[in-house]
């Protein structure tokens, strides 16, 4: 904390928190959302046959952080829907993304360099949400610790929870996709940064809010922004979830193995394969075959 207040770190990150997220960061933060949208397939589709189906999917990947949570806590999930600003700022982002003329909003958007700024303004307005659902649990339940990292999970995990649904309003059924099963770095990171602010809101890490705003956020607009220029789908948290979770969890490829070695038996029980079938008496030699054919044909002589 002193080599912080050093390098005067702690006012940068105490100005870097009170930057409000409205307008500039939240519409980095829709471009790159609902890019995504126009990604999946059938949302171009979708958008010519049913712009309302098309609008309310569009809102969904903009504020489906917010109705999840609110559902948790027992508010009305249209709470968020007040906030006129938002959700028109949202709505002018998708229609300009999927109606422009020669798609020129689109091709300014998505380019590469362009892409990559609003990545990491996106990144920004994540870690504020995950920060500020920790802090809205708290308010409500104040030692309720798996609340508080629920909710600020949800709060920075975005649609990507209510993919499900989400793709249901696409006319889309592929339950396989279930973030749950296959979590990806932004819903892994989420997980992590709600944790690490559940113990800051806590007491239990020493540390101020807006320092870990700070931190946190440098940590997630480096690897989306890496991610994102490598065109990778990979996690740069695999490495360490690659050495703790066989301790912890076990090994699937070790159960694999295990189970290909060890066949159950058809009662419940299992058994060696010495008992699985009866020992087999050993066959005569050659030798002894000829000898026997020699001995019966001496007899008939006699």
């Amino acid at each position: 904390m002193d080599l912080i207040a050093a390098l005067d770190l702690g006012d940068l990150a105490a100005a870097f928190a009170r930057l409000p997220v409205f307008p500039v960061f939240d519409l980095g933060y829709f471009i790159v959302s609902l890019l995504y949208l126009k990604y999946e397939k059938g949302a171009v589709e979708l958008s010519r046959n049913s712009p309302l189906a098309s609008w309310v999917c569009a809102m969904l990947y903009c504020f489906g952080s917010y109705i999840l949570a609110d559902l948790l806590l027992g508010e009305s999930p249209i709470d968020y829907f007040s906030n006129n600003s938002n959700i028109l700022l949202a709505t002018a982002v998708w229609y300009l993304i999927f109606y422009c003329p020669l798609n020129l909003f689109y091709k300014c958007v998505s380019f590469l360099p362009v892409k990559l700024i609003f990545v990491a303004m996106k990144e920004v307005v994540r870690v504020r949400k995950i920060a500020a659902g920790v802090h809205h649990a708290h308010h409500h339940y104040h030692h309720g610790w798996f609340i508080m990292v629920i909710t600020g999970f949800v709060k920075g995990s975005g649609v990507a929870l209510m993919s499900n649904f989400e793709q249901l309003l696409r006319g889309v059924w592929k339950p396989e996709t279930n973030e749950f099963l296959h979590m990806t770095f932004p819903s892994k990171a989420s997980l992590y940064g709600a944790l690490l602010f559940t113990l800051q809101q806590t007491q239990w890490l020493p540390i101020s809010k807006a320092t870990l705003i700070f931190f946190f956020t440098i940590f997630m607009i480096i690897c989306k922004v890496f991610l994102t220029a490598t065109h990778s789908h990979g996690s740069p948290l695999a490495p360490l979830e690659n050495v703790v979770c066989p301790i912890l969890f076990g090994s699937a490829s070790h159960d694999n193995h295990h189970h290909h070695h060890h066949h159950p038996h058809p009662h419940g029980g299992s058994q060696e394969p010495s008992l699985l079938s009866p020992p087999q008496m050993p066959a005569k030699s050659r030798e002894e075959l000829n000898e026997g054919t020699r001995k019966r044909k001496a007899k008939k002589v006699e």
